[in-house]
């Protein structure tokens, strides 16, 4: 799983310092109180109330989902959606201190503040790490093959050796190849949006510009791998 947590903007109000204070004398006065819970595994969303049940120094417990507690365990840490009664608008990350899955148990320690980016997403995004697809990206007179990182209805990231050929703006058209799937080629246009990092693997992010039997087709793969992801997190040993 990719441990890179890019779902959230860390905000800092005083000090990081300062924040966590103020965090914790809020969270002291919410015990007894729930709280909807973030955390993505491999692109989905789990987010389920979780039950404050003590705060003492720095460190909170909560009561959470199972599944919460699975997803929590494997990324460290949780993002919190700002509570009604909080005196600021902005969301929660704590990091993880103990988990307990089987007691459906969790502490978290070291809080900020943030802004969760993820609830912005348009689609559902899925990840195929441990499932093969591949892309061919065709330009004028090349085939540049790429591995694909993640996909949604609106769009993709792909993994490629070499970025020279691709640029921002840029429009192509490509075949995506899947395995395991019912469909086992789609062919879509695309235009290149950003490029992510500037070391191999170079990590590309486009956009799908889909015509209806394209946009079909990739709904159905999209939603059949969130079904194996989900089937996946209720049979994760963590």
């Amino acid at each position: 799983m990719n441990n890179n947590i890019t779902y959230f903007d860390k905000v800092v109000r005083g000090t990081e310092r300062e924040d966590g204070l103020v965090i914790v004398q809020f969270l002291k006065g919410m015990i007894g109180k729930k709280f909807s819970f973030l955390n993505y595994y491999k692109e989905i969303p789990v987010s389920y109330d979780a039950k404050l049940v003590s705060v003492e120094n720095d460190m909170a417990e909560f009561e959470v989902h199972e599944y919460q507690a699975k997803v929590i365990a494997v990324e460290k840490l949780a993002a919190i959606r700002a509570h009604e009664k909080s005196p600021v608008p902005d969301d929660l990350v704590g990091e993880v201190f103990y988990v307990n899955v089987s007691r459906k148990k969790v502490i978290l320690t070291r809080f900020h503040y943030a802004k969760i980016r993820a609830d912005l997403r348009r689609f559902v995004r899925v990840c195929l790490e441990g499932h093969y697809a591949d892309v061919d990206i065709h330009l004028e007179n090349n085939i540049i093959p790429a591995s694909v990182r993640d996909i949604s209805l609106g769009g993709l990231a792909v993994f490629l050796s070499d970025k020279d050929g691709l640029e921002p703006g840029m429009e192509v058209s490509l075949i995506l190849k899947l395995e395991n799937a019912s469909v086992r080629e789609i062919g879509a246009a695309c235009k290149v949006i950003r490029l992510l990092n500037d070391e191999p693997p170079y990590t590309f992010i486009l956009e799908f510009i889909s015509d209806r039997n394209s946009q079909q087709a990739l709904a159905y793969y999209i939603n059949q791998r969130q079904v194996e992801i989900i089937k996946e997190l209720k049979e994760l040993s963590v």
